[in-house]
């Protein structure tokens, strides 16, 4: 006996967004084994092989990503983006710029969680950056094994690390101590303030 899935049972096995697979449907490419009688997708599991719907990623649009850690930094957050524009376009990719205003050690930031909705749903082919450091401090390797299971080609234009490299990595140090340090003695004890005034010190004499 035959087994039918939803859309959305459906494109999870095949790794892709339900808007991919209504798409497809318009593009012929894979249609719904039937319907409901309320309208609904029905899709047969014998059609689900992945290998034989994959789209080429060259085909899929390409993202930019661009971030800085602080608002004081608007104007390398422009120049990043101006970067990511003028490279994406000598290639001639179709693309979008993502941004965002956060430290590399925040994996909560709205823009960074956009983008791996985008990569799971396998809606984008391509993923440019101006260096590794502007996705993630620590981490960013898992996102890249991400992005390769998926077949989204990563570019990074800068492989060396950028000037204010130490800079932003003293403030994410100063990140990580000021939150476990307010677990550890409240938010508003005279000793935690003093230490983030002492942490806050070192990092302006970076």
């Amino acid at each position: 006996m035959n087994k039918f899935l939803g859309i959305q049972d459906a494109a999870k096995c095949l790794g892709v967004s339900p808007q991919t697979l209504r798409r497809w449907e318009k593009k012929k490419k894979m249609v719904p084994a039937h319907r409901t009688q309320g309208g609904q997708r029905r899709y047969s599991v014998a059609q689900l092989n992945p290998s034989d719907f994959c789209e080429n990623p060259v085909d899929r649009p390409t993202v930019a990503y661009a971030r800085v850690s602080s608002h004081d930094q608007k104007e390398d957050l422009q120049r990043q983006i101006h970067m990511l524009e003028m490279y994406c376009s000598s290639k001639g990719w179709s693309f979008s710029v993502t941004k965002d205003l956060g430290s590399g050690m925040n994996y909560n930031k709205r823009g960074l969680k956009l983008l791996l909705e985008q990569i799971m749903g396998g809606q984008i082919g391509r993923l440019v950056l101006t260096h590794k450091d502007r996705l993630l401090r620590f981490g960013a390797e898992l996102v890249f094994s991400l992005c390769a299971v998926k077949r989204v080609e990563v570019v990074i234009i800068n492989q060396g690390d950028e000037p204010s490299f130490e800079e932003e990595l003293a403030k994410d140090v100063l990140e990580i101590i000021t939150v476990f340090s307010a677990r550890l003695y409240g938010s508003r004890s005279h000793k935690n303030k003093q230490l983030i005034a002492n942490l806050q010190n070192a990092v302006a004499n970076v």
